[in-house]
């Protein structure tokens, strides 16, 4: 029997944080690019809409701290798994970039101009950049249980090679996973401009919350039964936790239908998550019905904990499995930094999460209220 080190107990902590950073990333970044997704549905005026962008106007660039602390846990705590991906996945990886640089001038030269015709350019580029993001985010979980199409070359220097192409990353499971994603992005969107608007956009944006909360909710049956049936990893012989990151020290590793389904027999308090996510949906729905914006809002953050929790219970240790070469899998135990980078990470982690927090809880308390046309109308540097 493997004894447990503190090296193994750090893997384990950072793959916790990584998954605090992509709720956090889900949460914040997920409301603001709802609301770019939904612009053009909840505003039917050039007012309307900026009225909803200056609803997020304050916070949507903080918002981006969440992106960058995701992406750089990544680099810094599973640097094989930023590579692979990377190398592998970059016509996605440029995808996503491009949509993402075009978000922040849609916030800023949309209202330079006064003619429709330009502004409504704009407003479709804030659509794009905030639809396309998190349908990749969603597809990337999705792909996570479907399994990636590389290996590793053994010959000389170990280098991944990625089998696949653009269109694979977008099979049919990641695409579910991804409208999963937009469709809980539109309810905290929605959830948003709910609470800081009024009048007929407040309405309609309610509306949207009790549509969006059900679709969610009828997606996630629907990936939890296919994943029920699909051929997910499972390990067929003995794994050291404690072992090196290297991806090449072939792993027992087999695919195996309903394999993702191990830890919730195995941990049978795991089904919390999931159920988690529809308790936190329904509540959301009624919530929005009785115009409690606090509670609507929290009901749809707790369904992306709920959500991202049950896909990270039911793949772990998995962090990018491989289906052409399930030996080169990589895991939590073969893919992590070393002991040293992981205790400095946490270290610095343990100070500055929990002030990112509370400067965005303050930012929020203190830009609070609703905004109208006639507040815009009136600020200069209103978008």
């Amino acid at each position: 029997m493997e004894v447990i080190t503190a090296y193994a107990i750090l893997k384990v902590v950072w793959w916790i944080l990584l998954g605090v950073l992509f709720a956090g990333l889900a949460i914040m970044v997920g409301m603001d690019m709802g609301v770019g997704t939904i612009l053009r549905f909840v505003g039917r005026t050039d007012d309307e809409r900026r009225v909803a962008l200056n609803i997020i106007g304050p916070h949507w660039d903080g918002n981006q701290v969440w992106f960058i602390l995701g992406g750089g846990a990544i680099f810094a705590a599973w640097p094989t798994i930023y590579a692979t991906a990377f190398s592998g996945l970059y016509v996605v990886m440029l995808l996503l970039l491009w949509s993402m640089i075009v978000r922040p001038l849609g916030f800023e030269y949309r209202s330079k101009l006064p003619t429709p015709g330009w502004r409504n350019v704009w407003d479709w580029t804030l659509f794009i950049s905030g639809f396309l993001p998190m349908l990749v985010y969603g597809a990337a979980f999705g792909n996570v249980m479907v399994g990636f199409p590389f290996h590793y070359s053994l010959q000389g220097t170990a280098v991944s090679v990625y089998t696949g192409s653009f269109i694979t990353l977008f099979n049919p499971f990641a695409v579910l996973m991804g409208l999963l994603s937009v469709s809980l992005s539109v309810y905290m969107g929605a959830a948003m401009l709910m609470g800081r608007s009024a009048g007929a956009m407040k309405e309609r944006a309610r509306t949207l919350v009790t549509i969006a909360g059900p679709v969610a909710l009828v997606l996630f049956t629907i990936g939890g039964i296919w994943v029920a049936m699909m051929k997910g990893f499972t390990f067929n012989g003995p794994v050291d936790p404690n072992m090196p990151a290297n991806p090449t020290i072939g792993l027992p590793i087999v695919q195996e239908s309903g394999a993702w389904l191990h830890n919730f027999k195995s941990v049978p308090i795991l089904w919390i998550l999931p159920l988690l996510t529809y308790a936190a949906v329904v509540i959301g729905f009624f919530a929005a019905r009785a115009d409690h914006f606090q509670l609507t809002w929290w009901s749809g953050a707790v369904a992306w904990i709920g959500v991202l929790g049950t896909v990270g219970a039911a793949t772990f240790p998995f962090l990018m499995p491989s289906y052409t070469d399930p030996a080169h899998s990589l895991t939590v135990w073969n893919s992590g930094s070393s002991e040293t980078t992981l205790w400095w990470m946490l270290g610095w982690s343990l100070v500055f999460t929990p002030a990112i927090l509370a400067y965005t809880s303050w930012c929020f308390w203190v830009m609070r209220g609703k905004v109208s046309a006639e507040h815009v109308k009136a600020d200069e540097h209103a978008y």
